[in-house]
Order: structure tokens, then C-alpha cells, then sequence
């Protein structure tokens, strides 16, 4: 089957030095390549995990408030 691939620079630069060795063409590079990742099992995704502080939940608005002024205080000094 002929059909139209479009390769980013990096993968074909790769496939052309593969190519360069003159053991297999280029064609049967990205066959082979193909081949090799579709018979691969899938892997299944890393569970994503949300860190959370439990440190008793977060401090008085007043407080907030009193460190943010803090904050602005020490940056525009």
C-alpha cells in the first residue's frame, strides 16, 4: 500500500541515519518501527495523585489578609 507520511524533522533524521548504515532502506525502517509499536501492549497511565496539606484546614481571612499585606510590604520596600 502507497500512501503519504509526515515525519517531524527529528524522526526522519533518525530513520535517514538508520538508513545511511545501508542494512535496511527506508521503507523498512518505518515498517519495522510500526510493526514494533503496534504489537506493543498499551501502558496503562500513571494514577495522578493530589498532595493535599492536612494540617487542619486554612488560617482566618484576617490572617490571610495580614500576611498578603506582609508580602506586599517586604517586595516593595
Amino acid at each position: 500500500m502507497r500512501t503519504t507520511l509526515t515525519l517531524d524533522p527529528d524522526v526522519a533524521a533518525r530513520i535517514n541515519k538508520e538508513a545511511a548504515k545501508g542494512d535496511r532502506t527506508f521503507k523498512e525502517i518505518v515498517n519495522d518501527a510500526l510493526r514494533r509499536g503496534l504489537a506493543s501492549p498499551a501502558r496503562p497511565k500513571k494514577r495522578f495523585v493530589q498532595r493535599t496539606y492536612a494540617g487542619g484546614g486554612f488560617p482566618p481571612w484576617e490572617e490571610i489578609k495580614r500576611m498578603l499585606q506582609d508580602e506586599d510590604l517586604e517586595r516593595y520596600k
